[in-house]
């Protein structure tokens, strides 16, 4: 079996991403701190409902499964840490065979600190944001230089790289002519926050360990996630990933949602034009599968734009509306001044066909699909925690 690393396992995408791949029949080993189980509690907002441990979650996959996933526990901000995936000298809080599993033949990296409000409230949140981002790759990076150069890193970029620039944007990658001379290079980016500008950094930090040690890395400019199940959750609710829904940590489908479920109001930053590239949580999952099964080669930073769609802010909370409406929830849409700084009505035309390339089969954002997630979120309605719909603490 091929043996994948997933770091930030514990997390929204990482845990989903684990089942899925070791349901494959991939070797699974999950790395994670709970950084941002801490940065919940610090913040005093709460997941929809309890999620077990890493090591519980892993102990109940094998019960249900008979599949092992090897869980570790520790900060990859340690080097020591990191390099222990590919020396041999990691330690695992859980595992049905303790023997090292070898050098990952693919690492995927998720274990960051995600969320861009968390990285604007004031310095103190921005500056671990750098830390724990930075730190992590330029580990991991130093790590595959050291031990494994063949090792495919499949990271989790975000298109908020990009910025809202009024030009097409490309897969990553932009042609430019210049004085009768033609070269490639990074599509321009600006992101607007500090978690946004530390995956800039890192895309330029992967994209020096490509040029200097020929390492092959996949980086994913992925857009807004939304949903809960996936069909390795189906087997038992238990193994439902962590979902968030106040305005620091969750997404804007998800909170759009459990708002309505809460019979709070919608709440749409400013005039509700900013532009969203959007995709389904099964369909992260068939990105990354694809990316793992089709590695890129050494001396390749491949780039690829992760969304399947593409709607304004003010759609996705007019077809909340709509789906709530229909299930007798008499939702509210309020516009409330932007405590974002960013731009409210812009150009925006991603290109997003290199997954669909590999094979993608989107899932789109139908009523189906919304009303689905009306039904599961209301079966934890008891749990929503009214204080945290929305707070007001974010101010750019």
């Amino acid at each position: 079996m091929s043996n994948v690393l997933i770091l930030g396992g514990d997390g929204y995408l990482g845990w989903p991403t684990a089942m899925n791949l070791s349901m494959q029949g991939y070797d699974v080993t999950v790395a994670d701190n709970y950084t941002k189980r801490d940065a919940c509690v610090k913040l005093d907002v709460a997941a929809l409902y309890p999620v077990p441990t890493l090591v519980e979650r892993a102990k109940l996959w094998y019960e249900l499964t008979g599949k092992e996933i090897k869980v570790a526990i520790g900060n990859l901000q340690d080097p020591e840490m990191m390099r222990g995936f590919f020396n041999g000298r990691v330690t695992y809080a859980w595992a049905i065979n303790k023997n090292f599993s070898g050098i990952p033949e693919t690492v995927i990296h998720y274990a960051e600190q995600a969320s861009q409000p968390y990285s604007m409230l004031n310095y103190t949140y921005a500056n671990q944001t750098l830390q724990n981002n930075l730190l992590v790759t330029n580990n991991l990076m130093f790590a595959m230089r050291d031990y494994s150069r063949d090792t495919h890193m499949v990271k989790l970029g975000t298109m908020g790289e990009y910025g809202a620039p009024n030009i097409d944007i490309e897969e990553g990658w932009l042609d430019v002519e210049h004085n009768g001379r033609k070269q490639k290079f990074l599509y321009p980016r600006q992101g607007g926050s500090v978690y946004q500008v530390s995956k800039v950094m890192d895309t330029d930090l992967l994209w020096l360990g490509v040029r200097m040690w020929g390492l092959k890395v996949t980086d994913l400019m992925q857009g807004a996630v939304y949903g809960i199940e996936t069909e390795e959750s189906k087997i038992d609710s238990r193994l439902n990933t962590m979902f968030t829904y106040d305005e620091v940590f969750g997404t804007i489908i998800n909170r759009f949602i459990t708002q309505a479920v809460a019979g709070h109001p919608l709440t749409v930053y400013g005039s509700g034009g900013q532009m969203r590239g959007m995709l389904n949580i099964q369909d992260t999952l068939q990105c990354v599968s694809a990316s793992v099964n089709t590695p890129a080669k050494n001396g390749e930073l491949r780039i690829f734009n992760q969304i399947m769609e593409k709607f304004s802010i003010s759609e996705l909370a007019e077809m909340t509306k709509k789906v709530g409406d229909s299930l007798g929830y008499n939702v509210e849409i309020t516009k409330i001044p932007n405590p974002r700084k960013e731009a409210e009505n812009h150009y925006f035309n991603p290109k997003y066909q290199k997954l669909l390339d590999l094979g993608v089969k989107p899932h789109y954002l139908t009523d189906e699909v919304m009303s689905r997630m009306f039904k599961i979120v209301n079966q934890y309605k008891n749990n929503i925690r009214d204080d945290i719909l929305f707070k007001g603490i974010i101010k750019w």
